[in-house]
């Protein structure tokens, strides 16, 4: 009788940790300059497109002109003298090399060595994740309005 109770167990748990799995959170896809690890990265983590995505009449983002670059639709509460109020184009990297964007990502640098304007976010990338990002932009449709 205690082998079958626990048979039943066993198999109880089992079930229990396939449901759990099923549930559970999607993985991350793996680094490495894949497109789609910087596609997670760049929508599921950064939140890049909540920036450099315009916004419709409703305040919602227009998906139509993905990472094409908008007007920054917050301010600071206290003014900051460098505050970029535009973020710039990354559908396509149109304005950085690969280079560039990697700096701007692992370092939170801009082209020129300054730091970047807030309210971009410093990121402190590895470099396998800053390439992947880069890979991910490049794949993105350019404005053809530039």
């Amino acid at each position: 009788m205690k082998k079958t109770l626990v048979s039943v167990a066993a198999i109880l748990a089992g079930i229990c940790l396939m449901a759990a799995a099923q549930n559970a959170p999607q993985k991350a896809p793996a680094a490495g300059g894949s497109v789609e690890r910087g596609r997670y990265l760049v929508e599921d983590v950064a939140m890049c497109g909540e920036c450099h995505s315009p916004r419709d009449s409703q305040g919602q983002l227009d998906h139509s002109r993905w990472l094409q670059g908008a007007p920054v639709w917050f301010t600071p509460t206290v003014m900051q003298p460098d505050w970029a109020f535009r973020a710039p184009s990354l559908a396509g990297l149109p304005s950085f090399t690969d280079a560039d964007m990697t700096m701007v990502l692992e370092k939170g640098l801009q082209p020129d060595g300054r730091e970047i304007r807030p309210p971009m976010h410093v990121y402190h990338m590895n470099h396998e994740d800053a390439m992947a990002i880069v890979a991910y932009l490049k794949s993105v449709p350019p404005n053809r309005q530039q």
